[in-house]
């Protein structure tokens, strides 16, 4: 048996907890089951399966080496297809990491209709404030808003999310309005860090040259969410600068009022980055391509104005 077909053979063993459902399911003798996970197991030097007389379960090393298993086989029957000329085809799994923000108002309510032309692709999303190692974490892509931080990745600018400067009516109500850089002396910010502990940045804005600076502002309180970055706002803890588009809504209902909008934050670029692979499987160029469809008539273009 060729080592794809013993690969094929565990992961139908790790999905069924079962040699004997295996083997049935495959129409093959169990021994012949058996000794294909043998196989596979001595030419990689470690055990991916612990049997016991109830249950086969992955170990450590089996868990991670049957991810890796899906995607192998998954771009193995991609390539067989490859000039078939059918999307019908296109399976496996796909790990994409982007924003909370980027993922909840662009992307998933898109989604479902990708997934539905292409019912053989899992997806996996992460939408955290952390930035993943696309390598070391074995992501496919990831969209990334602000700086890339990254030169061995291939970057695709998409465009850039204009900001906005947000107060509750509430902390107005306390604070007063301010109407000129000045008057920050007076109010708080929330100050959102990548890492706790780090120096806040300050409120950001662009001077009459168009230069990014920064001015100190207090606050009490340090988030490394976005979530609770926003909830803050609304709980009228402070001033934020944020994405426009993520607050759209709040601020044409009244829960958000835009303040100082003549000293607005630089639009924050958005780029799609991927490992550099001379060859992406079938399955990663087409989400990309939809990715870019649907995030970049969102955003306002990279020469654009604010």
């Amino acid at each position: 048996m060729e080592q794809l077909d013993c690969m094929r053979v565990f992961l139908r063993v790790a999905e069924l907890g079962s040699f004997v459902r295996a083997a049935e399911s495959l129409g093959l003798p169990r021994t012949t089951v058996s000794e294909a996970v043998q196989r596979l197991e001595a030419k990689l030097g470690t055990r991916l399966l612990q049997r016991t007389t109830r249950r086969v379960q992955l170990t450590q090393d089996g868990l991670l080496y049957s991810e890796r298993c899906r995607d192998l086989l998954a771009d193995f029957d991609e390539l067989g297809s490859l000039f078939q000329g059918s999307e019908a085809a296109l399976a496996g799994r796909l790990r994409v990491d982007m924003s909370s923000g980027i993922a909840r108002h662009m992307v998933l309510p898109q989604l479902p209709a990708f997934l539905a032309a292409h019912p053989g692709i899992v997806l996996e999303l992460s939408s955290t404030d952390r930035r993943v190692d696309l390598v070391r974490e074995g992501f496919d892509c990831v969209v990334r808003v602000g700086t890339v931080g990254d030169d061995s990745l291939v970057c695709r600018p998409l465009g850039c999310l204009p900001q906005a400067n947000c107060a509750s009516p509430a902390y107005l109500q306390q604070y007063g309005w301010p109407q000129q850089l000045a008057d920050l002396a007076s109010h708080r910010l929330v100050h959102y860090v990548a890492q706790l502990g780090s120096r806040p940045a300050g409120f950001e804005y662009r001077d009459a040259a168009g230069q990014r600076c920064l001015q100190p502002v207090v606050g009490q309180l340090h988030v490394n969410s976005a979530d609770a970055y926003l909830a803050a706002c609304l709980a009228g803890m402070g001033i934020i600068q944020v994405p426009r588009s993520a607050v759209a809504g709040l601020l044409a209902n009244g829960s958000l009022c835009e303040v100082l909008p003549q000293w607005q934050a630089p639009p924050m670029a958005v780029n799609l980055l991927y490992p550099t692979r001379r060859h992406q499987p079938p399955r990663v160029q087409r989400f990309m391509q939809w990715l870019d469809g649907v995030i970049r008539p969102q955003l306002v273009p990279l020469d654009g104005s604010a």
